[in-house]
């Protein structure tokens, strides 16, 4: 498992923290809700890319 500490760390858990207070702020069900904040949870990094590149908010950009 990858570790992260120092301000890489608090950045990596502030990034997350937004994420999940989007996520749960979001119109979306709340299956998904809990889908994209457990990817969150369970890959801090990577579930944080997929979630800002494919989440919610995703759909309105493409637009």
């Amino acid at each position: 498992m990858v570790e992260f500490a120092g301000l890489g760390g608090l950045i990596i858990l502030a990034l997350d923290l937004w994420a999940i207070v989007s996520i749960i702020g979001s119109n979306r069900d709340t299956g998904a809700k809990v889908l994209w904040t457990l990817l969150v949870l369970i890959l801090p990094v990577l579930g944080f890319i997929i979630w800002l590149v494919m989440g919610p908010r995703a759909s309105a950009r493409r637009i």
